[in-house]
């Protein structure tokens, strides 16, 4: 590891090779709540969202594209939570709180190539529910196991492109303010503060790629669920409203909590200098959405309780039918 080098009290951008994730502030004690959050939000992350994706894999009456589609959202929060948390936790245990320049960038780049990724699968999912309810004769061959398949790997292809772009752009710079990030994960808005270059072309590129993704995933699902919302009104069967109600509320309950978020932390102007509401909005969207998403498709999902139910049932079935 080179040394840094000072020059009028700045590190010297050639020798810059780590960066310092400085994290939170406040004493033993503080750390040690925050560190027990971050645990027990992420522990339940892993459980949660591996459950789902056990349970649609072995449940051959969630073999549908909307489970399809779920099933791609848990691995995408799975991962996507993964890449922030268990260097978070470790650097609570760390004096230095040393992370390399390519560890950095490669943090940057799955982070901002999985949010991307769901933010256009959340899209997706409103498109399905759409076609379910609207056009429901068509669906199933709209839909088919292919056109799905070929809609996730869509949405990874321009979680990809957006993630060059944006990693690529910002590791370009000159870093040599300072190595020391005001953030618990490598992020472009902290890093662009610690350029030493102009930064006004990648912060116009982060408000406007990340404008461009929000808005039109956003009108999308809007399009989708207003053309459902009048299918919904010419519904004569109560208990059909009260299914169509429960499936597509837990969704957009997703969609608001997931974009809400990602529009407050970057699709403003003033997002990039706000570090310490980009912390608390980022334990949102890092820990908390992909804890919760689960238990949003799960508590308000009677398919998904009741294949609960029969997993549950299974170990005693097999003692049955060995006795």
């Amino acid at each position: 590891m080179a040394t840094p080098a000072h020059r009028n009290g700045s590190l010297s951008a050639v020798s810059l090779r780590v960066f310092v994730l400085v994290g939170f502030g406040g004493g033993a004690e503080t750390q040690a709540l925050i560190f027990a959050v971050f645990l027990a939000l992420y522990v339940v992350t892993i459980l949660g969202n591996l459950t789902m994706i056990v349970l649609i894999t072995l449940d051959a009456r969630l073999h549908s594209p909307m489970y399809f589609f779920l099933k791609s959202l848990s691995f995408v929060d799975l991962c996507y939570s993964s890449v922030i948390s268990p260097n978070a936790l470790a650097n609570f245990f760390s004096s230095s709180k040393v992370i390399s320049f390519e560890a950095c960038a490669t943090q940057l780049f799955f982070f901002s190539l999985l949010a991307t990724t769901e933010t256009f699968l959340l899209a997706v999912m409103a498109y399905d529910r759409f076609m379910a309810i609207c056009s429901p004769l068509r669906y199933h061959v709209t839909m088919c196991p292919m056109t799905c398949a070929h809609l996730v790997l869509g949405t990874c292809c321009v979680g990809c492109l957006n993630s060059i772009v944006q990693t690529s752009l910002t590791f370009q710079l000159p870093f040599c303010s300072s190595n020391r990030i005001d953030h618990f994960y490598c992020d472009v808005p902290p890093l662009l503060q610690l350029a030493c270059a102009d930064t006004a072309l990648n912060e116009l590129l982060l408000f406007g790629l990340c404008g461009f993704i929000i808005v039109s995933t956003t009108l999308a699902v809007l399009v989708s669920y207003g053309y459902i919302a009048v299918t919904i009104l010419r519904m004569h069967s109560g208990s059909g409203r009260h299914k169509v109600f429960s499936t597509c509320g837990s969704h957009l309950t997703a969609v608001s909590l997931f974009y809400g978020t990602l529009f407050v932390m970057y699709a403003q102007p003033g997002a990039v200098t706000s570090m310490e509401q980009g912390k608390v909005v980022s334990i949102f969207y890092t820990l908390v959405i992909p804890m919760l998403n689960p238990l949003i498709y799960s508590l308000r999902n009677k398919d998904v309780k009741d294949a609960l139910r029969r997993l549950g049932q299974r170990p005693s079935l097999v003692r049955d039918g060995g006795q």
